[in-house]
């Protein structure tokens, strides 16, 4: 196995959103896409008064971080779970809110990078697309299960592939004498089943559909949509809520979720704001951020960022006042 490389996107305008949140003793930061730590070790350098809390589904992410972020001592947490599970998390942790919270969605460099996890389509590897391998259904298993009808919807919505349908007649038709087992195998029918005008146009022909099948076996956008408003209930006044997405549904979601939590609930011909409508969260960023041609020629995988983030101005209906008197347990890790 190969050793895995990550350069985080965005990371200096990333810390620069998140450190308004994080200059007080004892702030919480939870990275919660935590990856190979790239994020997070720079807010543990730059931001010497917050503790990290680190949540990644993938148990050898959460290895590699805690070899990477261990000179930082009781400072830093990881948490094995699923992103959409942080109002658990900081329950575990003795927390009833934090000061920031980041998401860096989709695949991780580290999970392309190594073969074996069967993400790339550049590679022949066992089709497996899960970001925690010890659970779940692989993306063999999906196309060698699913109807024709679900396929065309997940390769449809998931990777917008307009071939959806006539790719997944194809994949129901050739596994009724072959399973599918290996990259190879996927790739060798797209490029047999999606016509060669295409094949010229719009990037490697096994792109959207390696998308849509890594989406659906990991049920990103579900877990997305519980994950982003349970981030925005989970941070007090002052704190911030920070995003990267790079496909067009995941930051639709985001921005819906943050217009919401940021709409004037007044009609709109009222001449004054009433005590007690205004908004809890406002908006930090306008519009979504991009990286600039700099940073795409330094890291490609930037050339699709949108880069939101929001934050809290009010209380939340529960308490959620700063405290430099929360520390984290010594040792906790799930």
């Amino acid at each position: 196995m190969i050793t895995p490389s990550h350069a985080p996107v965005l990371l200096d305008r990333v810390v620069a959103l998140l450190a308004p949140a994080l200059s007080e003793p004892g702030s919480v930061y939870v990275d919660c896409t935590l990856g190979l730590g790239g994020h997070s070790e720079a807010v543990l350098e730059r931001l010497p008064d917050a503790r990290v809390i680190g949540i990644d589904r993938d148990p050898a992410a959460l290895q590699m971080s805690r070899e990477r972020l261990a000179a930082h001592g009781e400072r830093f947490t990881a948490v094995h779970a699923v992103y959409d599970e942080l109002p658990e998390v900081i329950g575990s942790l003795g927390l009833d809110h934090v000061d920031a919270v980041f998401f860096d969605l989709g695949v991780s460099s580290m999970q392309l990078d190594v073969r074996e996890r069967g993400f790339a389509y550049s590679e022949d590897a066992p089709l497996d697309m899960r970001m925690d391998p010890t659970t779940g259904q692989t993306a063999a298993d999906l196309l060698n299960t699913a109807t024709a009808q679900e396929l065309t919807r997940i390769l449809r919505e998931y990777g917008e592939e307009k071939f959806a349908s006539k790719i997944a007649r194809e994949v129901v038709r050739r596994r009724e004498t072959t399973p599918f087992s290996t990259s190879a195998d996927l790739v060798e029918l797209l490029y047999a089943t999606i016509p060669a005008p295409a094949r010229r146009t719009g990037g490697h022909p096994a792109k959207r559909t390696f998308q849509a099948l890594r989406m659906a076996v990991n049920d990103e956008l579900a877990v997305l949509r519980r994950a982003i408003p349970a981030s925005i209930e989970a941070i007090g006044v002052g704190g911030r809520v920070v995003v990267e997405s790079y496909h067009s549904l995941e930051d639709r979601l985001v921005k819906r979720a943050f217009a919401d939590a940021t709409r004037l609930d007044v009609p709109p011909d009222l001449p004054f704001v009433p005590e007690g409508a205004e908004p809890a969260l406002r908006l930090v960023t306008r519009g979504a951020e991009r990286a600039d041609e700099h940073e795409i020629a330094e890291n490609p995988r930037a050339a699709s960022v949108r880069l939101r983030a929001v934050e809290r101005v009010l209380p939340a209906s529960r308490p959620a006042s700063r405290s430099a008197s929360r520390f984290l347990p010594p040792g906790a890790v799930r």
